[in-house]
């Protein structure tokens, strides 16, 4: 799978680019706020339906303008289709592929997949359980993108509930009228809930072996079973039972109502990364962290592409300026391990950053342009 063409308007800070791709190694070399990581995001947008530089749409439109277009020619198995993006801050986005509207823009999602290296992968270890919980979904969206229809259901139910809980008030006559809609939220948030508890736990026993054997390629002298995830549920005996769920929503009840908020569910969930015994956030030091993240990526890469994830094609790998933040033996085992997916999409400030295992067709990004270097 690859992106063959790019088109841009008014995406961040292109007005509009037109621009060739292909399989292989394409690398965006300029200086910093030329615009070459706008390029790559648009591309890992058109995967995710989101940035991942960003959590909201408007930014990514250009300034002054009310909306922004992305539209590119893949192909896949000699195959060649058109997928576009209507980005409507404020109100629905679009989709089409080939021209023809979607009912929604999420049934784009796994069309199009894309793995993503960048500087901020350092939060995934190192920031909040929020990044965490961001990572999975977003892989696991690109492994089943039926679950984008899930999340999406458990959030809008998770927000009429806290809306519920927020209005019932303090005084116990206005909660006592809150219960008996409240116990309808509780179910359905429980399912939905269960659904995408039991979901992460999966995929975070698929993926640690493959994060074991990447970190064990990234890391001077580490083992494969040095790293480690955990799914570290929001209460205890979660199990995948909606009852326990419901059950845990009753004992944390009073909780709620002075808090206003949904105190159980897996917005509140964790995934803890661990080297040997001890957790890498708080513990491990910057090399250990970086070697972690890059190696979170490398084994969600080898997930997307194996043969048990639907359809087994390479996703486009994104390397967003992370060869500056590597030094030489973490740029060059990277490269080495990165240099046979079938399409690599690289930024950078200088040549000199890229690894020459990456070294394919150079593309300069200065002034509004991007030419053959």
């Amino acid at each position: 799978m690859y992106v063959a063409h790019l088109t841009l308007h008014d995406f961040r800070s292109w007005t509009d680019l037109d621009l060739e791709l292909g399989a292989g190694t394409t690398s965006l070399v300029g200086r910093n706020g030329q615009g070459k990581t706008n390029v790559v995001e648009a591309v890992d947008y058109l995967s995710r339906l989101s940035s991942h530089r960003v959590a909201a749409d408007a930014p990514l439109v250009r300034t002054g303008c009310s909306q922004a277009v992305v539209r590119a020619a893949v192909v896949r198995d000699d195959r060649r289709a058109v997928l576009e993006v209507e980005i409507n801050p404020g109100r629905s986005n679009r989709a089409r592929i080939n021209s023809s509207p979607l009912p929604r823009a999420r049934d784009l999602l796994g069309v199009l997949r894309s793995v993503v290296f960048a500087p901020d992968d350092l939060a995934l270890v190192k920031g909040d359980p929020g990044e965490r919980r961001r990572f999975l979904d977003d892989l696991l969206v690109q492994r089943s993108p039926r679950y984008a229809g899930t999340r999406a259901d458990y959030d809008r139910v998770l927000k009429q509930r806290n809306s519920l809980l927020r209005s019932a008030g303090v005084t116990k006559g206005s909660r006592d009228a809150a219960l008996a809609t409240l116990e309808v939220w509780d179910e359905r948030l429980a399912e939905l809930g269960t659904e995408i508890m039991a979901a992460r736990t999966q995929l975070i026993a698929e993926l640690t072996p493959l994060l074991g054997k990447a970190y064990e390629a990234v890391a001077r002298g580490a083992h494969r079973d040095d790293a480690l995830l955990t799914y570290r549920p929001s209460f205890e005996d979660a199990q995948g039972k909606v009852a326990a769920f419901v059950a845990e929503l009753e004992r944390r009840r009073k909780d709620e109502f002075d808090r206003g908020l949904t105190l159980v569910g897996p917005h509140r969930d964790e995934m803890l990364c661990s080297l040997g015994d001890l957790p890498v956030k708080g513990y491990s030091s910057h090399g250990e962290s970086w070697s972690f993240a890059l190696a979170l990526r490398l084994g969600s890469y080898e997930l997307l592409r194996a043969p048990t994830s639907g359809d087994a094609d390479d996703p486009v790998l994104v390397l967003d300026d992370v060869f500056a933040e590597l030094d030489a033996g973490r740029r060059g085992q990277l490269a080495e391990l990165v240099s046979g997916a079938e399409q690599v999409l690289v930024t950078a400030a200088v040549p000199e950053d890229i690894p020459e295992q990456l070294r394919g067709r150079r593309l300069s990004v200065a002034d509004g342009q991007v030419r053959d270097a």
